[in-house]
C-alpha cells in the first residue's frame, strides 16, 4: 500500500489530479466489502464524489473546447478528441459537451454541483433542457427545474419536465420519438406541414427504406460541421441542408450503392451503401432505379484506376473505388465519412513520389490532409494486411507530451 501526504491547500491542480488518479487506482484494487449495507453507504459517498470530479472535468473540458488546443494534437474537434483520447461514446461527449459548454449561464446549477448539493444527473439534465433556449429563457428554465429539484422531483420527473419546456423546438425540429406505426415502418413515405403563427411551419413525416438511403445520401454530406468552429447541432445543419438542395444551390449530391452486377441484373447477392448498411437485393434495385442514385460496379475492367503522374486529379472512377475502401477518413479514429473526404496521394503528387494510381491514393478528411501536409513530422502512414492505409497522428514535438500508446489517462508534462 503507497502512502501520501499533501497539504491541499498548496496543492497545484496537476498534483491534485495525480492524487485522486492514485486513490481511484488504489480502490479499484481493492474487493467491495461483504457486507451489503456497508457497500450502499460507500457507492452513495463516492457517487457524491464522483459528481463533484464531473463537475471540475466540466471546466476543463470548457477550457479546452474554447482554447482549440486539440487541433494542435491533431484532432480537427473537441468532439473527436473526447471519443479518441478520453474513449467516451458519441452519447456521453455530446452530454459533457453540453454541461461544458452551458455551465456558464447556469451560475446557479454550477455552484450546487461543485459543492455536492446537486448529482451529476440533475446537472446535466437541466444544461440539456436550456442547450437551445435564449439567454433569458435559460434563467427562467433553471430557476423552475431547479424549484423541483427542491421538491424532491426524481431526476426522470425533472427530465420529462425539461423535455416539455421544449415542446415546441422538439416539434419544428422533428425529434419526437415515432408512433408505433412509424416504427413498424411503412411502405410510403409521408410528410405532413403545419403552418406556425409566426409563418414557418413545422415539419414531420416518415420515410421507408428507399426514400430514406437517399435523404441520407443526398442531405446526409451537406448536413456535417462546416469546421471546427460550427457549433450548429444536427437538427439546424440538416435544415440548412434541405435548404440548399430546395433552393437549387447543391447539384452534386449523389447515393452510391455497391453491388456486383448479377444483383442489379436480378441476382440474390446483397448490395451496401457507402457506410456499410447492408441492402437486400430487391431494395437495391429498387434504389438503383432512383435519380442520382450511382450503382459502383466493383472489379470491373472498364473502371478506370491507373492514371499515372500525367494526372493531378483523381478520375470519378477512383473516387467511387476509394469511397468503396475508405468508409471514413484514413486518419485513425477520425469519423469523417469518405464520401466528405478529400483524395490525398500517400506521398504528395507535387513531389513526383506519389503517381495517380488507386494504390498511392486514399482519402482524408480536408482538415486532416492540410495538417498532413504542414505537419509531417507528425504523421505515421502504415498499411493493413487488406491494402488499405492507415495515417496515426503522433503527439506535437514541442509542449505537452501524451503517450500516443497507452492509455488517455497516462500524461507526461514538458518542463
Amino acid at each position: 500500500m503507497s502512502s501520501m501526504m499533501m497539504g491541499l491547500d498548496e496543492a497545484s491542480t496537476m498534483e491534485l489530479v495525480d492524487a485522486i488518479s492514485r486513490i481511484a487506482t488504489e480502490l479499484a484494487e481493492r474487493a467491495a466489502p461483504e457486507c451489503a449495507a456497508a457497500c450502499l453507504q460507500l457507492t452513495e459517498s463516492l457517487a457524491a464524489a464522483t459528481d463533484k470530479q464531473e463537475a471540475v472535468l466540466a471546466g476543463l473540458i470548457g477550457v479546452v473546447d474554447s482554447g482549440r488546443e486539440v487541433q494542435r494534437w491533431g484532432f480537427p474537434s473537441t468532439q473527436s478528441w473526447m471519443r479518441n483520447r478520453l474513449g467516451m461514446r458519441d452519447a456521453r461527449v455530446k452530454e459533457r459537451l453540453i454541461m461544458a459548454r452551458q455551465r456558464h449561464r447556469l451560475s446557479e446549477v454550477t455552484g450546487r454541483w461543485a459543492s455536492g448539493a446537486l448529482s451529476y444527473g440533475y446537472a446535466a439534465t437541466i444544461a440539456s433542457a436550456v442547450a437551445r433556449l435564449s439567454d433569458e429563457d435559460c434563467a427562467a428554465a433553471e430557476e423552475i427545474l431547479l424549484g423541483m429539484v427542491d421538491q424532491d422531483f426524481s431526476a426522470g420527473k425533472v427530465a420529462s419536465f425539461g423535455r416539455r419546456i421544449r415542446d415546441v423546438i422538439a416539434e419544428r425540429d422533428g425529434t419526437e420519438a415515432a408512433d408505433a406505426h412509424s416504427r413498424r415502418g411503412y411502405e410510403r413515405s409521408s410528410i405532413d406541414f403545419t403552418r406556425s403563427l409566426d409563418g414557418g411551419r413545422y415539419v414531420k413525416g416518415w420515410l421507408n427504406p428507399e426514400d430514406a438511403a437517399i435523404w441520407d445520401g443526398t442531405l446526409g454530406p451537406l448536413a456535417k460541421p462546416a469546421g471546427t468552429d460550427d457549433r450548429r447541432d444536427l437538427s439546424e445543419r440538416t435544415a440548412a441542408a434541405l435548404s440548399s438542395v430546395l433552393s437549387g444551390g447543391h447539384k452534386a449530391t449523389k447515393v452510391t450503392v455497391i453491388c456486383n452486377l448479377d444483383t442489379l441484373t436480378g441476382g440474390a447477392a446483397p448490395a451496401r451503401l457507402i457506410d456499410g448498411t447492408p441492402i437486400p437485393a430487391e431494395q437495391a434495385r429498387r434504389i438503383a432505379l432512383s435519380a442520382g442514385v450511382s450503382p459502383l460496379l466493383l472489379g470491373r475492367g472498364h473502371v478506370p484506376l491507373y492514371l499515372g503522374r500525367r494526372e493531378r486529379f483523381a478520375s470519378p472512377g477512383q473516387r467511387q473505388v476509394l469511397e468503396a475502401l475508405y468508409p471514413t477518413c484514413a486518419v485513425q479514429g477520425c469519423e469523417v465519412p469518405g464520401t466528405l473526404c478529400e483524395v490525398d496521394h500517400i506521398k504528395g503528387w507535387a513531389l513526383g513520389r506519389s503517381p495517380t494510381e488507386i494504390d498511392q491514393l486514399t482519402l482524408a478528411c480536408g482538415w486532416h490532409n492540410r495538417f498532413k501536409h504542414s505537419n509531417a513530422e507528425q504523421i505515421q502512414i502504415a498499411r493493413n494486411a487488406d491494402g488499405r492505409y492507415v495515417y496515426h497522428v503522433l503527439p506535437p514535438p514541442d509542449g505537452a507530451t501524451v503517450n500516443a500508446t497507452g492509455p488517455p489517462s497516462k500524461f507526461s508534462w514538458a518542463a
